[in-house]
């Protein structure tokens, strides 16, 4: 139904569509081209055509939209279409179309675009050259004795796969394919180390019915080598007492621990540790549940990875009506967003000697007790030791009352998180100092600067566009506290008369500025490395032409973090003049080579998991707002000027220095204004889109491996779409 005011048109009831029985498509190939503006966070729109006859089935074209931009995808058209349908969204919502169009197509144009996207995005064909694409769908199609086109839609198809975590994760699971007990057997059987993973449980009163769920889901894993500690820790209701002895007497494995006071959640695990003789220990609360193959994945991880001392998997939540949802899918090893939020949690495998030996759990830290365990189990482990299971093994009860269900529900948690975080940080780091998040259960760490400021040399390539250069260099002037900076411009050939007298005009009146001339052709990595070479600073930004500090304290916050010995390049938070982010962490393999984490969600959106106000590690950042140590850039030879001189050169820096055994983060506490490529303009002629391609090509070839496999990111989230939505 139409409205007025902000939005044109109100979407109401569960799959409102649009109903067009004239001016249909033509027979053939077309691009459907959408761009939506809308007030959800995620939206897909899908477009049924009905042909005629009983027989005739309907063709569905799935289509994910991007906030506010054009997303297209080519479908085809058979001979007797009598209606097209179009739902804009999956529910009900407000939506206005900025751009709408079915356009037709050419068979030779079709067929090229279906497999530039194959070889950019299906996982077969990626980064094969197109014309192999063609030719194997076609020799596919041939054994399948199916129409090559057919078969090459169906597959162009699946790089559309949207599913957001919350509302498809139902579907999404019934795509998995778990293995059998049989398959699990013989792979159990060659296994040349067999571990005892000893399961902690401690119980206080659960509902009967759920601690029955939680036992029995240990009973029946797969993998035969556990053991079954159970800590009663007093409970009140007899019958919890009659369903562990039940247990006990079912099982030889299963030990249980009657305690003869409540002594809280810290005592009965230590109580169930005590009596645990497995090489691991797992961790799992009396009313969750394991799924049927956990303990194997976690025999199989350690079979990969013996040195391992701390495993944990993805998880989920699972209702009253055992019902899952709400999938948490983690990164690998992040040190910094531990400290921001305990984002391992659920499956935690420890080995057992290492956790004996640093006291167990702490009392006093009850409600945090194993974040604070992290903290201390980690503090000294290399990265290797430290591994995650991209597999969902944990599904943690979410009831009223529950943590799992609002970490508001419990609020003791946050400030016994908040005390474990800050008590690491007193013994490892003095000077930093934790406070509390936006969300529950979320931290912000403060760390210190060096006493003796180091000078700060920012560097901003520019050319002309007086417009963008005057607001980016007076609101860095005026809008940052940091006293000891300096800001180079490095002018790229400027020809507008008021530009270059508004360079004079501040380099005069600001000690802090100067101008370097770089008389070359645009290269983004040479004049940032002709840049470096003149900077004074032990400190190199890397900021663009277009940016806009927001608060004074940014680059306060960039330096702090900079300054620690192990951390590498450090990114800002960006948004789009609109107030939508434009950058918060780089992906590797969205789009092909990368993307910009959480583009174009609002301001002031939590992000996945709160993702998006918090302080945490990723693979790169861009160099919009990039900082460095001197040190640290000229050890990997700065930026890349053969192969990258315009993209994707920061990606290629990040990784370098990610391969230099450096941390690369990105802090929300710095947050910026970035008007994206406005100064340089699109790679829209023939020329720039060779260059274009070539640049893809190198980083595909050179960063093969870590393109395919994030670990910032997780392996069962989209490539396709930057909002963290299902593989």
């Amino acid at each position: 139904m139409p409205v007025d005011a902000q939005w044109r048109w109100h979407a109401t009831g569960e799959r409102p569509v649009f109903e067009l029985r004239r001016h249909l498509p033509l027979p053939g190939w077309h691009m459907l081209e959408v761009a939506m503006a809308h007030d959800r966070c995620n939206v897909a729109m899908r477009m049924h055509l009905e042909f005629g006859g009983c027989n005739e089935p309907e063709d569905v074209i799935l289509l994910p939209l991007k906030h506010g931009r054009i997303t297209k995808q080519l479908f085809f058209v058979r001979p007797g279409l009598k209606a097209l349908y179009l739902a804009p969204m999956e529910a009900g919502g407000y939506f206005t179309f900025l751009h709408f169009r079915i356009a037709w197509l050419t068979p030779r144009f079709a067929h090229d675009r279906l497999a530039r996207r194959l070889a950019r995005l299906h996982e077969t064909w990626r980064g094969m050259p197109q014309r192999e694409v063609l030719s194997e769908l076609k020799q596919q199609a041939r054994r399948q004795k199916i129409p090559w086109c057919s078969l090459a839609l169906d597959r162009y198809r699946e790089t559309f796969v949207w599913m957001t975590p919350l509302d498809g994760y139902s579907h999404w699971l019934k795509r998995r394919h778990e293995l059998g007990a049989d398959s699990v057997r013989r792979i159990v059987e060659k296994l040349p180390c067999a571990p005892t993973i000893s399961v902690l449980v401690p119980v206080f009163d659960p509902v009967v019915t759920w601690l029955r769920e939680c036992l029995e889901s240990v009973l029946t894993q797969s993998y035969p080598h556990w053991q079954l500690c159970v800590a009663d820790d007093a409970s009140t209701n007899p019958e919890v007492h009659k369903l562990l002895e039940e247990f006990a007497e079912r099982d030889s494995r299963v030990v249980v621990v009657y305690r003869p006071r409540n002594g809280h959640i810290c005592a009965a695990t230590n109580s169930a540790l005590a009596v645990a003789q497995g090489e691991f220990i797992a961790l799992l609360d009396h009313d969750d549940r394991l799924p049927h193959n956990a303990l194997f994945h976690v025999a199989e991880a350690l079979h990969r990875h013996p040195e391992a001392c701390v495993l944990y998997s993805d998880e989920d939540k699972i209702d009253e009506h055992g019902v899952r949802f709400d999938p948490h899918f983690k990164p690998d090893w992040n040190p910094d967003l531990l400290l921001a939020q305990n984002y391992i949690s659920h499956l935690g495998v420890y080995r057992a000697s290492l956790v004996k030996r640093i006291g167990g759990f702490r009392e006093g830290f009850e409600g945090s007790q194993d974040h604070d365990l992290l903290l201390r189990a980690t503090v000294n482990l290399s990265p290797t030791q430290v591994v995650h299971i991209p597999h969902v093994l944990y599904h943690w009860r979410a009831a009223c009352g529950s943590t799992a269900l609002g970490s508001d529900q419990k609020s003791y948690s946050a400030e016994a998180g908040l005390a474990a975080v800050n008590d690491h940080l007193l013994r490892h780091t003095p000077g930093a100092r934790a406070e509390p998040g936006r969300y529950p259960n979320t931290y912000r760490v403060h760390w210190p600067l060096p006493d003796s400021l180091p000078l700060v040399s920012l560097l901003v390539p520019t050319r002309d566009r007086i417009e963008i250069l005057r607001p980016c260099v007076d609101a860095i002037l005026e809008r940052t506290e940091y006293a000891n900076l300096e800001l180079l411009i490095l002018d790229n050939q400027s020809e507008c008369a008021e530009t270059l007298a508004f360079m004079r005009d501040v380099e005069s009146r600001d000690s802090r500025v100067r101008v370097l001339r770089w008389e070359h052709a645009f290269n983004y990595s040479a004049i940032n490395n002709f840049g470096a070479r003149h900077a004074r600073g032990e400190i190199l930004g890397l900021v663009n032409n277009d940016i806009e500090p927001i608060d004074e304290g940014w680059l306060g916050e960039m330096v702090s973090q900079v300054c620690r010995p192990e951390i590498g390049c450090v990114g800002a938070k960006l948004y789009y003049p609109n107030d939508t982010i434009q950058h918060a962490g780089v992906i590797l393999g969205i789009g092909g080579v990368a993307g910009h984490s959480h583009k174009y969600l609002p301001r002031e959106a939590p992000g996945y998991f709160s993702r998006l106000h918090l302080a945490q590690g990723m693979s790169a950042v861009t160099a919009a707002c990039l900082l460095v140590r001197r040190e640290v850039f000229e050890r990997v030879g700065g930026l890349n000027e053969a192969e990258l001189p315009v993209a994707f050169n920061d990606v290629d820096f990040c990784l370098r220095v990610r391969g230099a055994g450096f941390r690369n983060l990105w802090t929300p506490y710095a947050e910026l204004y970035h008007n994206e490529s406005l100064s340089r303009g699109r790679d829209d002629d023939k020329a720039k889109k060779v260059r274009a391609a070539s640049e893809v090509a190198y980083m595909r070839r050179t960063w093969t491996d870590q393109l395919v496999n994030d670990p910032a990111y997780n392996p069962n989230l989209t490539l396709e779409f930057e909002d963290f939505s299902l593989r």
